[in-house]
């Protein structure tokens, strides 16, 4: 005999202050991943709209509030318009590697100076070594760290100035946490390339979908999400395409905000 299924016990967070619309706050619903099945129920999870930190996969459940919506892209329908070709272009020099989630001293450097760019009022810029190395290595999820190197030289590794830690799932790649160099002069919109070529990469494997987390309609920060498209969006009706207006002017700023 089978052993019996478990259910997975649910548990609250208190309310906190929003992250993402000023006023508001916020609060979660999280189970613990654990056991032989970790694996399969983060992707029922996911399928409803959680997200995974560590060995914990959490959703918003806000009183009064459902702005959080769940994207993921279509990639095998993705096609790049001028401004993201530009961009592939651009980067297709970079040197990209799947590595085991397993931290080191170059990507916590890369972690920081992101942070201090670009975040450093968040909620992640006092993240020292050991928090890092939990965010990465506390998985019972098939997880890889995807660096993105500059060309090597004598030999050696090039510079990292990417990566991405990234969830390999039956139906697509679940984008975890990406980081970059914001401040190196000759690469300006890595975290946009950081998507496509997560996108590209599940095409050319078969995987259906590159999930993006979470969209805010009206969180500035989060629009970024809208320009890759055939997009998806999760609804009580299940997950269904959706398109979002934005303006030309609007748009370059998007990118801008990505970058």
């Amino acid at each position: 005999m089978s052993a019996p299924f478990r259910f997975p016990r649910f548990f609250v967070t208190a309310p906190s202050p929003c992250p993402y619309l000023p006023g508001k706050t916020e609060r979660k619903v999280f189970t613990e991943l654990r056991g032989p099945h970790a694996g399969e129920l983060n992707e029922a999870l996911g399928r409803i709209g959680f997200r995974r930190s560590q060995s914990v996969a959490y959703r918003p459940s806000c009183q009064g509030c459902q702005a959080c919506v769940s994207v993921r892209v279509i990639a095998e329908e993705f096609r790049p318009n001028a401004t993201q070709r530009k961009l592939m272009r651009r980067h297709r020099d970079l040197d990209v590697s799947a590595c085991e989630a397993w931290t080191t001293e170059e990507q916590f450097a890369l972690l920081r100076r992101y942070l201090s760019a670009r975040h450093p009022d968040g909620g992640m810029h006092d993240m020292d070594e050991m928090d890092f190395a939990d965010m990465v290595e506390q998985t019972p999820v098939d997880t890889f760290m995807i660096e993105y190197r500059e060309p090597a030289q004598d030999g050696n590794p090039g510079k990292l100035v990417g990566a991405c830690l990234t969830d390999r799932q039956s139906d697509g790649l679940s984008m975890i946490y990406s980081f970059f160099d914001a401040g190196h002069p000759d690469r300006d919109g890595l975290g946009n390339f950081i998507i496509l070529d997560h996108i590209v990469h599940a095409a050319k494997a078969g995987l259906p979908y590159v999930y993006l987390g979470y969209w805010v309609e009206g969180a500035a920060r989060m629009q970024y999400k809208t320009r890759y498209r055939p997009l998806e969006k999760l609804t009580p009706r299940g997950w269904e395409r959706f398109e979002v207006a934005v303006e030309p002017q609007i748009e370059q700023k998007i990118f801008a905000d990505a970058e």
